[in-house]
């Protein structure tokens, strides 16, 4: 560790918990990645699970809980909400249309900000809609940077492909047409940690008679700005 402030049981869960930013970790990983014995890194593992700081996914690998997102709003600052807002704000006013973040949560994704236009034909997605990882772009961003496994089983039930992933990473930005609702657009983009691992999905979406049915073609190059913008914030002081 770089830095310890002299109390090893604390410094230790705080090793745990910056090694599943990066991403779901078996025990196996945990080790790997603090330097931890494997009992030492099972008896904090376990320990942080029971006060909801770490989960289990499906597989039963260890993730960050639930907890960790309580504490950020309730200190009133979820760093990732806080950033975003401003260039959500820009990316709708510049291309004209409702603007939304999505992180995934299980699942689903859920829409944690959004800048709507004030009036006219528009997109709306109310904060706090979930909605399913097996459409429309935002789910594909979200999905496509996940490991082997858990791609192949979203894909499974998805509208979308393996094929289209690939495409997606290829190029670093995904559209839809009428993926998940009839007459709507999008175009999403990645939104990195620190660490760079894709931690949200940042969208701009509207009727297709105004995006078209090429929309990444009118509003990749804006969304991806804004994707980096907001990934650039989250490495500020």
């Amino acid at each position: 560790m770089d830095e310890s402030s002299g109390v090893g049981v604390l410094d230790k869960s705080i090793a745990i918990l910056c090694a599943l930013e990066a991403g779901p970790a078996s025990l196996a990983n945990l080790v790997s990645l603090t330097g931890l014995p494997r009992p030492t890194a099972h008896r904090l593992a376990v320990a942080l699970e029971r006060h909801r700081l770490v989960a289990r996914d499906s597989e039963g690998r260890f993730v960050l809980g639930a907890r960790l997102g309580e504490l950020a709003a309730a200190g009133g600052e979820d760093r990732l909400i806080a950033v975003s807002g401003p260039v959500l704000a820009k990316l709708r006013d510049s291309t004209g249309d409702s603007t939304q973040l999505y992180r995934r949560q299980g699942d689903v994704r859920v829409c944690i900000a959004a800048a709507e236009l004030p009036a006219g034909l528009r997109n709306t997605v109310p904060i706090g809609t979930q909605l399913p990882l097996t459409a429309g772009s935002a789910a594909q961003v979200l999905l496509a940077w996940e490991d082997a496994d858990r791609l192949h089983r979203g894909v499974a039930t998805a509208v979308f492909s393996a094929q289209t992933l690939a495409r997606v990473r290829r190029q670093g930005w995904a559209e839809s047409v009428a993926e998940r609702q009839a007459g709507v657009a999008s175009v999403s983009a990645p939104v990195r940690s620190p660490a760079g691992r894709v931690i949200a999905a940042v969208s701009v979406s509207g009727p297709i008679e105004r995006l078209s049915r090429n929309p990444g073609r009118l509003h990749s190059r804006a969304v991806v700005a804004a994707s980096e913008a907001i990934t650039l914030g989250l490495q500020g002081p």
